[in-house]
């Protein structure tokens, strides 16, 4: 895995993360439609969000599931710690190659 890839789902989970941050903060909206993201692979193989709207249930109130929301909060704090400590290694690694005299 490259530190490409890494800033790549970084970013994706950071949209993700926005987006499921804007519906936590609409629950109380009513006839309020949550956006869905997913993260996905794209063409280089790297991670990207996709965003939609969720279906509609015709509801007149806010249509936003807590506890998917609150549980995919969990899942992208993890995605971004295990990517931050893979850079954080990488990292290191490459100050070590840099460090080694012939």
């Amino acid at each position: 895995m490259s530190i490409t890839t890494n800033l790549s789902s970084l970013q994706a989970n950071q949209t993700f993360m926005d987006t499921n941050a804007n519906n936590i903060a609409n629950v109380n909206t009513d006839g309020f439609i949550p956006t869905d993201s997913r993260i996905v692979s794209n063409t280089a193989n790297t991670p990207t969000a996709t965003t939609r709207l969720a279906d509609n249930n015709g509801s007149s109130k806010s249509q936003t599931d807590l506890t998917k929301e609150l549980t995919d909060q969990v899942t992208i704090s993890g995605v971004q710690e295990a990517n931050i400590s893979a850079i954080k290694t990488q990292d290191q690694m490459f100050g070590t190659l840099l460090d080694i005299k012939a």
